[in-house]
């Protein structure tokens, strides 16, 4: 892979990483806004969509880390 590319990767990764994890906590505050007015059933799945959220962040972090040892 070129440095261009490799470089362009790495600055995806970190922006994916950083909007997903904005996404996660407006997820957060819609699941405890949705259970608050009793919509117990959808704030679960929000939730749950929040942890997926972060499961993404996991292997978006590895793969950046993968990336950034190559470089050195």
């Amino acid at each position: 892979m070129s440095d261009d590319k490799r470089a362009k990767l790495r600055t995806l990764l970190n922006y994916w990483i950083e909007h997903n994890k904005e996404h996660g906590q407006e997820f957060r505050e819609w699941a405890s806004k949705a259970s608050g007015f009793g919509e117990t059933e959808a704030s679960e799945e929000i939730l749950a969509a929040a942890q997926e959220m972060a499961k993404v962040n996991e292997s978006l972090s590895r793969a950046l880390k993968r990336l950034e040892r190559k470089e050195l």
